[in-house]
């Protein structure tokens, strides 16, 4: 099973992971959070514990964006499940200095390995990240990264409208074949 975790004020209509919930309704589950505008760490964390914790944690894999991929790491190091992977999309860094102040709880960042395996996509040009933090990131979970050349914060329109590179991203993942 797939889950998403969308970031900050959720994810809409025109979003990817929106598109794939549509286009695979029984494949795809929506973690929804209480308050997408004031993104509180210990809340999203709790949130998503309380639906995974319904499911094979074995063989979920979790898709976070933006803050979303924060939520996963944090969430991950507060309980310390072991699940089949994640795709963790235009992660925010949440330590940077103009970093919203309505977004909470969220630093320090789980900077470990990450005990499944994962795959960070980086745009060249996110606005929220910069692409040599987003590298980090990645080098320091012990991700795979996938760049995408001036994608923005990667949220839409990424390749074809429901993102049919990121579905193989997540077969891939399925299938445990990360480097």
């Amino acid at each position: 099973m797939y889950f998403n975790i969308p970031g900050l004020r959720n994810s809409g209509n025109d979003h990817w992971q929106t598109l794939w919930e549509k286009q695979y309704p029984s494949n795809f589950i929506r973690i929804n959070q209480e308050n997408w505008t004031q993104p509180n760490c210990e809340n999203w964390i709790n949130q998503i514990e309380k639906i995974l914790s319904q499911h094979d944690l074995e063989n979920s894999i979790l898709i976070g964006h933006s803050v979303g991929c924060a939520a996963i790491v944090n969430w991950c190091k507060k309980f310390q499940h072991k699940i089949k992977g994640a795709l963790l999309v235009a992660p925010s860094d949440v330590e940077r200095g103009d970093f919203p102040t309505y977004i909470t709880g969220f630093i320090p960042l789980h900077l470990e390995p990450l005990p499944f395996p994962t795959i960070v996509v980086a745009s060249t040009n996110d606005q929220v990240i910069d692409f040599e933090r987003a590298e980090f990131f990645a080098d320091i979970w012990g991700s795979e990264l996938v760049t995408i050349q001036n994608g923005g914060h990667l949220e839409k329109n990424i390749g074809t409208n429901n993102w049919e590179s990121g579905i193989k991203l997540l077969e891939k993942l399925k299938n445990n074949a990360t480097s």
